[in-house]
């Protein structure tokens, strides 16, 4: 395999200003799977300096990034909150989980809820006041019901604290609560003391409380002068509450205060950082305080032993390379964990409860779906960010440019350079980033899309002429796409609408050498068989957004899945042409079937005439299994029409027969268990594929593994577990907490072995020691503790009814292959036994994207995005720091 190593493409990383949860914890007393069902609906919201909102599912320490809705010129999200309403309890004994709706600022008058199932704003709201600095969200009172009401209260720049409605599923301007007398003062954060008492924090050294029932100032809390030599006023970046009803602040001199709940007056001052304390975050019992600073650390305080009150630093990290900006946690069962971000865009994951005794896990600030495509046949890479699209030519092969260094003995970065040339920029117009964007194999389509609009481009290039770019009109529906693809045949485009809509288009060509685009129609999806109380819980039918959209090679299916796992795939009926089904016939339930989306449509596909090309639901897609995880990887053969590979976010490689809804011969021999242990055990999430004849290339944000479909893999028992039970069943990806890995050795902070008192019956006390190796609850792991094991394997069931015989136990034998790395930006030549199996290697990273080239199957191009050539905003240099 034939590798470029591409370091020369734009994707600048942009800085994180919020962060939260959709819970802040959880109970983590074993409650069945009604409790499971809560923790699955737990998710994590990013807001970045460009307007992009990022949903994140914790999946049990996977971490997936599972949306991105696209910010816009001159946009900018600075505050994120969650409202989620109470749970409610059926006739029928089964849980309503609370709805959970997502709202956000950014330097504005507005705020605006976000519909995550259509990937776009829903509403906006603004009023007579002046920008919103802050945002928070009024408790819950201990007996709520889904009748109680709320407010948000929001802080704005000129010294008002403004309340807004948001009753029955509305956002309205409901009045101005608080004035300040003078319009310098800016209310900079908020949080919540109880259900009445909100907590303030401003520009002018005070932290005010206030009764947001008639709007009365409960009390003042004044912080003095700065330091020495710094401005008159200190500016409070932060404020939480405890528990208990303290108050904890986060300022420009670098201190973190604590307030006593009851009396309003200071109870400790700790000098923590040498610079502003920007964030701050709390755990749900009151134990921990963490701080973020301008500094870059992170600092952790706990309670001084004996003293209820009195708080201590622990330790802290420089976690981040830039400031932390943001920071929120959650607490669950199998979960602890606190997340933070900053300018560095990179979110940090770090252990909460096991603070100390847990490593960090560092985010990808990349996307999870590709932002690379490739036209192999004219040697076109294509890569967008914004509102731009950049098309790149790689004209001479890579095997080619080190037999030519070779032949003349003259091999510089300067050659390697002229083997790039960027044939054009393409500024795509609108008031939303770019969503997806793909060209056809021979590079004359192209088509990029954002949330508002779909645009369609014809490509003419020759050798040594200029890129001639023509607009070709698409009769779309006015609502963008999120995801886009061409067919290989180049007939068809297909796009995915309002985050669940499948729709397709006829390209044909004309007498004058361009295209024109017929109306596009509507792809009915099977209707599934989902329970009433978990449609109408949390994120309602979001779990029924597209990710992953596939044309079959013959240009003769088309394959979409959902963030739940279900399979959907149509074919494309000619007239003339015999039945695509080998010998079956679709059942007459299943083409009656109507679609999630009960809304008629005129000009849905399977409703034209049948005199002509039309595409229609495969005869066998209901014998497709849902899958047990989300699917990041979805892919057809180019050396099987039909031949369909799915990847998950646990790490299962499945290939089906997509014609006949059957799992493959090789998928029923080969198992999760016998998945190489360095694939099934990294933590990295799979982004995409590149086939090599019977040969894939799975690829994450840092790794690169190749699986040889033609090839059965052997089981190789792991020698901590032999002679025990077989564990490899259960999919557990990480260790600990949510995080990183447990430390060990000098590593540890934390104790790792305390005593227990055990109380005889005869009333003496033996003391015994205990390893520290959990949650105080013993709550399982974020790998997954038993009941998240148990739901895994039920949900499997589905796909065991397809896998026949019984798993045979082998030896399983890796050969790695010679590997020789290129320079920066230029080639490398990988090569392997032919006997070898599998290949995998972390050679590559951070990975912004791997696209095939040439006319062949062996050349490739892996686009890095490295640190170094990141770029970013200067950071902050402490007294005698400097870079390394």
């Amino acid at each position: 395999m034939d590798i470029h190593r591409c370091r020369f493409v734009q994707y600048p990383p942009q800085a994180i200003n919020s962060v939260a949860f959709t819970h802040s914890s959880l109970p983590s007393t074993s409650a069945g799977k009604k409790n499971l069902q809560k923790h699955v609906q737990v998710r994590l919201a990013i807001g970045r300096a460009n307007g992009d909102i990022e949903i994140w599912n914790p999946a049990n320490g996977v971490w997936h990034q599972e949306l991105i809705i696209p910010g816009g010129e001159d946009r900018s999200v600075d505050g994120l909150v969650w409202v989620t309403d109470p749970d409610e309890e059926m006739a029928d004994g089964k849980i309503i989980y609370g709805k959970s709706r997502l709202f956000s600022i950014g330097y504005s008058n507005t705020i605006t809820e976000w519909d995550l199932e259509k990937a776009r704003a829903k509403k906006h709201a603004s009023g007579q006041h002046g920008d919103i600095w802050c945002l928070g969200i009024q408790p819950l009172p201990n007996k709520a019901t889904v009748n109680t009401s709320r407010k948000l209260v929001a802080g704005t720049a000129d010294g008002n604290l403004v309340l807004y409605s948001i009753e029955d599923g509305d956002l309205i301007f409901e009045k101005s609560l608080i004035r300040t007398p003078s319009k310098k003062v800016k209310f900079v954060s908020i949080a919540f003391q109880n259900r009445n008492v909100v907590v303030v924090g401003c520009s002018n050294s005070t932290i005010c409380a206030y009764d947001i029932r008639n709007g009365t100032l409960v009390r003042q809390m004044s912080l003095g002068a700065d330091l020495s030599g710094g401005p008159k006023s200190i500016i409070v970046w932060a404020v939480k509450c405890l528990p208990n009803g303290d108050i904890v602040s986060g300022d420009s001199t670098g201190q973190v205060r604590i307030y006593d709940g009851k009396t309003y007056t200071q109870a400790q001052r700790i000098q923590s950082h040498s610079q502003d304390v920007l964030s701050l975050a709390v755990a749900s019992d009151g134990s921990k305080i963490f701080s973020g600073g301008m500094d870059r650390k992170t600092s952790v305080f706990i309670q001084v032993p004996g003293q209820t009150r009195r708080w201590s630093k622990k330790y802290h990290r420089r976690y981040h390379t830039h400031d932390v900006k943001a920071m929120a946690s959650f607490e669950g069962k199998g979960m602890s964990v606190l997340v933070s971000g900053g300018p560095d865009g990179n979110p940090v994951v770090m252990p909460l409860r096991m603070a100390g005794n847990e490593n960090h896990r560092t985010l990808p600030n990349l996307p999870q779906a590709t932002a690379v495509e490739s036209a192999p046949k004219a040697r076109f890479m294509l890569s967008w960010w914004g509102n731009e699209v950049r098309l790149w030519h790689l004209p001479s092969p890579a095997q080619q440019i080190l037999e030519d260094a070779s032949a003349t003995q003259n091999f510089t970065s300067q050659s390697l350079r002229k083997n790039r040339k960027l044939l054009a920029k393409i500024y795509v117009k609108g008031e939303s980033h770019i969503s997806s964007a793909t060209i056809s194999e021979d590079g004359k389509l192209l088509v990029a899309a954002t949330s508002t609009d779909i645009k369609v481009f014809q490509l003419d290039y020759a050798t040594g002429q200029p890129l001639e770019i023509k607009k070709i009109e698409l009769a779309a529906s006015g609502q963008g796409a999120s995801k886009v693809q061409i067919a290989p045949s180049k007939q068809w485009i297909s796009w995915v609408e309002d985050g669940s809509k499948v729709m397709v288009a006829k390209v044909q060509p004309t007498e004058d050498g361009s295209y024109t685009i017929s109306p596009p129609a509507k792809l009915t999806r099977l209707r599934r068989q989902i329970s009433k109380n978990l449609l109408l819980s949390g994120l309602g039918n979001y779990n029924r957004n597209i990710t992953q959209l596939a044309f079959s090679p013959n240009s003769k299916m088309l394959a979409a899945a959902d963030l739940a796992g279900y399979m959907d795939t149509w074919v494309l009926r000619v007239p003339g042409d015999a039945p695509l089904t080998n010998g079956t016939t679709a059942n007459k339930s299943d083409d009656e079937a109507s679609s999630d989306d009960s809304s008629s449509d005129e000009s849905s596909s399977e409703s034209a005439d049948p005199n002509t090309e039309r595409w229609t639901r495969s005869p066998n897609a209901r014998l497709l299994p849902k899958l047990s995880s989300a699917p990041v990887v979805l892919s057809f053969s180019p050396r099987d029409d039909y031949s369909l590979l799915v990847v998950t976010i646990q790490k299962q490689v499945l290939v089906f027969d997509a014609l006949q809804g059957v799992l493959s011969e090789w998928s029923r021999r080969n198992t999760y268990p016998k998945l190489p242990e360095r694939f099934r055990i990294t933590r990295d999430v799979m982004k995409g594929v590149v086939w090599q004849g019977r040969r894939i290339w799975l690829w994450g944000v840092s790794s690169l593994f190749m699986l040889d479909l033609s090839k059965d893999l052997e089981f190789v028992e792991d020698a901590s577990v032999k002679g025990k039970k077989d564990k490899t069943k259960k999919r557990k990806r990480t260790d600990g907490s949510g995080a990183g890995g447990k430390m060990e050795g000098r590593e540890v902070i934390g104790p790792q072995v305390v005593k227990k008192a055990m109380h005889t019956e005869d009333g003496e006390t033996r003391w015994e020691e205990m390893e520290l190796d959990g949650d105080d609850d013993g709550a399982s792991s974020a790998a997954g503790g038993s009941e998240f094991e148990d739901d895994e394997e039920e949900n499997d069931g589905e796909l065991m009814k397809l896998r026949q015989g019984e798993e045979q136990q082998h030896q399983q034998e890796q050969q790695q292959g010679e590997e020789q790395e290129g320079a920066n930006g230029t080639v490398a030549v990988v090569e392997k036994d032919e006997k070898a199996r599998w290949w995998f290697t972390y050679q590559f990273r951070p990975i912004l994207g791997v696209v095939g080239l040439g006319e062949g199957e062996d050349e490739i191009a892996v686009v890095e995005r490295p640190v170094e050539v990141e770029g970013g905003k200067e950071r902050y240099f402490g007294e005698g720091e400097w870079e390394r």
